[in-house]
């Protein structure tokens, strides 16, 4: 089966789904409740805003339809603002209502600390877990950042690894099956492509290839 990738109008979908296939893997582009709840695995990407993303989310009714696949075990990972939507709250222009998979709040990045921001550009992963099966066979290196939000976790064991701009900033999140990375993943090199492609064989999805040798 394939990879579905939740399209609600929000998302940079088409690099995502195009990293999908070049790692060998079926991406599904679609907002069909069936599709989605029938895939291996589902991404949620997203870029804009926190609130308005969570409002096309529910118009289509797509907010229940995540949650229920992370509520079921799904594999599920967030990417950039989907990674923070999977949050309880987010503080984006007002306080908003997320999906609440992972306990916790997005709020903006300090403008007194003298950070620029956004925070934009190459920044180095730390593993806060190294042992965890996401990181297996890689190496901390750098990703790429672009985000004014951050989130702050309720739960310490649901950070996977951090970023350091001016102090620990969430960089990877993971309970379960679930995970969501503030990086873009498909834009960071060779270990942003590793970490997707670790993510999909969590997931159990058979890749094209190995179907149409079987």
């Amino acid at each position: 089966m394939a990879i579905a990738i939740v399209d609600y109008g929000r998302g940079n979908l088409h690099s995502v789904s195009k990293a999908v296939e070049r790692l060998g893997y079926e991406a599904l582009v679609t907002s069909d409740e069936r599709e989605i709840r029938s895939a291996d695995g589902v991404i949620l990407p997203g870029v804009g805003a926190f609130g308005d993303a969570m409002e096309h989310l529910r118009r289509g009714g797509l907010d229940h339809v995540v949650k229920d696949a992370a509520a079921a075990g799904q594999p599920l990972l967030g990417v950039c603002l989907g990674m923070q939507l999977l949050f309880t709250i987010g503080e984006e222009y007002g306080e908003h209502e997320g999906l609440d998979i992972l306990q916790g709040a997005v709020v903006r990045f300090p403008s007194a600390a003298g950070l620029k921001v956004p925070h934009m550009g190459w920044n180095r992963l730390f593993f806060s877990q190294e042992d965890h099966p996401l990181f297996a066979g890689l190496e901390e290196g750098h990703v790429y950042f672009v985000h004014s939000y951050h989130a702050k976790t309720e739960q310490a064991s649901d950070l996977l690894a951090v970023t350091d701009y001016g102090g620990p900033v969430t960089a990877i999140v993971g309970r379960g099956p679930v995970f969501g990375m503030q990086f873009h993943p498909e834009k960071s090199g060779q270990l942003g492509m590793k970490l997707l492609g670790n993510f999909l064989a969590l997931t159990g999805a058979v890749r094209i290839q190995e179907e149409q040798n079987s």
